[in-house]
């Protein structure tokens, strides 16, 4: 019997055992490909996970991109390069974050050095080295000032300050050229440009903004630019100063006419000549004295002289050559010379009076009415006007709800052209016009803007990705599932299966007897074994002590015998 049991442990053992190694093949399939499904997972959901990585920094010095690498590993920040290695790319939602954080410390501190080059000089340092040094600071400074400008992407300094003399004959005057790198479609107009030159001439002593070049990256020279449209007196702040003024009259004209004939249903152009000579005038006038009542006396000067006409010698000259006066003797004389007159010892005539000559002068000065003025014409004033308006016909709308349009009668039209001519400050004197024409309007056909559809908002958009890629991860494994996964599974179960059912047959076949007989039957075994004895046999005791003994060293063989058996009962 102890040899029947070591048959029996050596059958169970040899039928229990099939092709070990194309088992383990197979179980090493089905691991990998276990294995390959997580790799598969992990993959997936890391590229869904993946974050959106927007630019940090871009066009940095060396030096301060090692500071904000080495900034980003110390906060644990992930972050990566672009192609060229000109940007720096975070994820998108640090990146306001991580932008103020390095701020605060300073980073970047751009390519720019400026004074602080002077904080940390050595002892004992030249002149020469000295004022190098300031220089390259004032140049820094310079650089860092003009790249504020937002159109200005990176800026280039270059002084040329010669060196003082004291003869005037030898004195030179520094020079400065300037390097911009624009932003990509980016400009600068004249007066930006003049901006930048004024900006560096007044920050070194003794340069002149005509000595001040600026020239972008394609190698364009922008300050002559400026200084053309300088002297072609095409100054950018009065072409500025006209278009303000037009558009000012034209909004005024359009906002009071509105409300009468609705919104929309009035356009206004203004066209202004705008005076920006500077002329000072000086005017001296002299009103004449007409009116006597109105007069008035400023000095009076009058002078009176007499003079008698004697015999006596007097000094010779003009005036002791007078004429000799008038004859006091009467006309008719006495016949006789030396007559007696009638009566005699009659008293002789009185002698007649010297004559005289008497000579008057009167002067009167009146005062003027004097007027000087000094008149000093500002900087644009407006020489004429030019106005130009268009209104609609008037919209009418019937009892059927029908819009028809009529044209404006003479009174209308004369109303606007007055509210215009008001708005607009009309001066006849000065040479204004305006025209008002009453027209219908033609009617585009406005195409409604279609709203977005649904699918296009950026949220569902969003929330689309996002499922989508968790489908396809779905899909994905249930391909590899089906595809792999339950195949081999199926194959091992199956070859399982069926060395289990063999090793059962050889090992320990089912019991064959009469169970009516009870356990004093004889039971025979199916296979090529010797038939067991009932329980009244000795051989029977012995069979299941080697039964049992092989259950304690081999159990897990003995247990897939006994489920062998199960599942063939079922």
């Amino acid at each position: 019997m102890a040899a029947d049991a070591a048959a029996l442990e050596s059958t169970i053992e040899s039928n229990g055992t099939p092709d070990l190694f194309g088992q383990l093949g197979q179980k090493l399939l089905l691991v990998a490909g276990i294995a390959a499904i997580v790799a598969i997972m992990v993959v997936f959901w890391l590229w869904s996970q993946k974050p959106d990585y927007r630019v940090l920094f871009s066009n940095f010095a060396d030096k301060d991109g090692g500071a904000i690498v080495a900034e980003l590993e110390k906060q644990n920040i992930p972050y990566k390069f672009s192609e060229g290695g000109s940007a720096i790319l975070i994820p998108a939602d640090q990146v306001h974050q991580v932008r103020l954080r390095l701020a605060a410390q300073g980073l970047p501190k751009g390519g720019n050095i400026g004074f602080e080059l002077l904080e940390n000089q050595k002892f004992g340092v030249s002149q020469f080295v000295e004022q190098v040094n300031f220089q390259r600071g004032l140049e820094g400074e310079l650089e860092r000032s003009i790249q504020s400008i937002s159109a200005v992407q990176a800026a280039r300094i270059h002084l040329a300050i010669p060196k003082p003399s004291v003869f005037v004959r030898e004195q030179q005057y520094p020079t400065a050229s300037v390097l911009l790198n624009l932003h990509s479609g980016r400009r600068l107009d004249a007066q930006q440009v003049g901006a930048v030159v004024h900006l560096v001439a007044s920050s070194v002593p003794n340069l002149s903004v005509d000595h001040v070049t600026v020239v972008d990256q394609n190698g364009n020279l922008l300050s002559d630019n400026a200084k053309q449209a300088k002297q072609n007196g095409l100054d950018p702040e009065q072409v500025a100063y006209v278009e303000n003024m037009q558009n000012s009259i034209a909004r005024r004209v359009e906002s009071i006419i509105t409300p009468i004939v609705g919104a929309k249903n009035v356009h206004a152009e203004a066209s202004a000549e705008i005076d920006f000579s500077n002329t000072e005038q000086a005017n001296e006038s002299y009103k004449p004295n007409s009116k006597p009542e109105e007069m008035a006396v400023r000095s009076a000067q009058s002078h009176e002289s007499q003079s008698s006409n004697n015999n006596t010698g007097a000094v010779p000259g003009a005036l002791s050559n007078q004429p000799p006066g008038d004859a006091t003797a009467p006309i008719n004389a006495p016949n006789a010379q030396g007559a007696q007159p009638e009566g005699e010892g009659a008293a002789p005539a009185a002698a007649p009076a010297p004559p005289q000559n008497t000579q008057k002068d009167n002067t009167t000065n009146y005062e003027l009415d004097k007027t000087v003025s000094y008149i000093q014409q500002a900087k644009g004033g407006i020489k004429r006007l030019h106005v130009a308006v268009v209104v609609n016909h008037i919209p009418l709308v019937d009892s059927t709800g029908k819009t028809t349009y009529r044209a404006m009668n003479a009174a209308e039209k004369q109303q606007v052209s007055d509210l215009a001519m008001q708005a607009m400050g009309f001066n006849r004197e000065r040479g204004d016009t305006i025209s008002v024409v009453n027209t219908p309007f033609i009617s585009e056909a406005q195409e409604k803007l279609a709203e977005a559809p649904w699918w296009k908002d950026p949220m569902v958009i969003d929330y689309a990705t996002q499922s989508l890629r968790f489908l396809a991860g779905v899909i994905v494994l249930v391909m590899l599932y089906k595809k792999l996964l339950k195949p081999l599974a199926n194959k091992l179960t199956g070859a399982d299966k069926k060395a289990l059912e063999a090793a059962a047959a050889t090992a320990l076949p089912h019991i064959e007897g009469d169970s009516r007989n009870g356990d004093d039957a004889l039971v025979t075994l199916s296979g090529d074994a010797p038939a067991l004895p009932g329980a009244d046999s000795e051989g029977l005791s012995q069979s299941l002590q080697a039964a049992k003994q092989v259950a304690k060293e081999n159990p897990r063989m003995v247990a897939n015998v006994v489920s062998n058996w199960t599942s063939v009962e079922k």
